[in-house]
């Protein structure tokens, strides 16, 4: 029988802002073996409050988590499995996943359908792959199907689930995002790679400052043999080639323009307060030399964007070449300039061998 309660018509439908599960999972490392199949090196589970009783305890539990309420919070309020049926009969209970209900409204708030996930796989599961990306900002994502990794216990199918199983998963790994246990943005990195091209993603969160080289490598140490691995060391070793000091990079850029016979410009001049690589000024050209020393950061990408959005507002065309387009397609990056330059005046175009270039303005 339903319990007595405060009088309450039907539980209110979540609003959408207080429900922020922040206060539900805990992540540790494991107290039990550090060996063997049995391993779990992370503990992940999570503290259900049932404060009050009947619907007013229904409603206050489902306001602190996304609108959601498991079935172990109905039972601590006092509904028992006939009552919960009734609830769910009038419309004031919606099904999600077994024991897992929305209440008050069908429709799922934001993140609510990742929460109901975790509280139905209830202990050492993570939001993880595709889902996991989509919690970090790095990829829209399929919203019609959250991905969890559960640890040390068989995976589950059903319908807009999809679970990933492994022995084992290291604390450095697990990070609360929105309140929800989620694989850290670099082993997100490493098993969205396994399925897919992963360097958008990888673009994304270094431009977010989630992720640093030293982080992604540490991932693969841990889980060598894992998928994902060698596309992504594949990825790493393509970007993380030789990098430009700025001398190799004049030197490269010299032999390029002399090779190819083209006007000759004027090297670390100053435009508008920036310094760049190589100008020509009555054509108003730029090209600039991204080596992974001075431009694989964050701070650098955004002062790099900044530098060639006042350019081209000043009239000046932009081009940026990397020191393996430098060293290995030199004729393309002289094609590319070429072009450029062809679209100024050459006449003012300064002749060939080295020389003075003129003033920047």
């Amino acid at each position: 029988m339903t319990p007595r309660s405060r009088p309450h018509p039907r539980p209110r439908p979540f609003d959408g802002k207080s429900g922020v599960a922040a206060q539900i999972f805990h992540v540790r490392p494991s107290s039990g073996p550090s060996d063997g199949k049995s391993r779990r090196r992370v503990e992940i589970f999570h503290v259900l409050r049932s404060e009050g009783t009947g619907e007013w305890g229904l409603a206050g539990a489902a306001a602190r988590q996304r609108g959601l309420i498991h079935r172990s919070q109905l039972l601590a309020t006092g509904f028992d499995r006939r009552a919960i049926a009734r609830l769910v009969a009038r419309g004031a209970l919606y099904p999600v996943l077994p024991r897992v209900y929305a209440v008050g409204h069908p429709t799922l708030a934001p993140l609510a359908a990742e929460l109901a996930v975790l509280l139905y796989l209830e202990h050492d599961a993570v939001i993880s792959h595709a889902s996991a990306a989509r919690l970090w900002g790095l990829s829209p994502g399929d919203v019609s199907t959250v991905e969890a990794t559960v640890i040390g216990r068989d995976t589950v199918r059903r319908s807009g689930l999809r679970t990933y199983r492994v022995p084992d998963l290291d604390p450095r790994d697990v990070r609360l995002r929105h309140g929800l246990p989620v694989t850290s943005a670099a082993r997100t990195l490493l098993d969205v790679a396994a399925e897919a091209p992963v360097e958008r993603a990888l673009n994304e969160a270094r431009v977010l400052g989630l992720v640093s080289d030293r982080d992604l490598t540490d991932a693969i140490e841990r889980v060598p043999g894992r998928a994902g691995t060698r596309q992504l060391r594949a990825v790493l070793g393509a970007e993380l080639g030789p990098s430009l000091t700025r001398s190799e990079a004049e030197r490269l850029l010299r032999n390029l323009v002399e090779q190819a016979q083209l006007p000759w410009p004027r090297f670390n001049a100053t435009v508008h307060g920036y310094e760049v690589d190589a100008l020509w000024a009555r054509e108003r050209v730029v090209v600039e030399a991204d080596g992974y020393a001075f431009h694989g950061h964050r701070a650098a990408f955004e002062r790099d964007r900044r530098k060639d959005q006042t350019l081209a507002a000043a009239g000046y065309t932009v081009i940026r070449v990397t020191w393996r387009q430098l060293a290995d397609e030199p004729l393309a990056v002289a094609v590319r300039i070429a072009q450029a330059l062809a679209r100024g005046d050459p006449r003012d175009a300064l002749p060939g061998p080295p020389g003075t270039a003129p003033d920047a303005d």
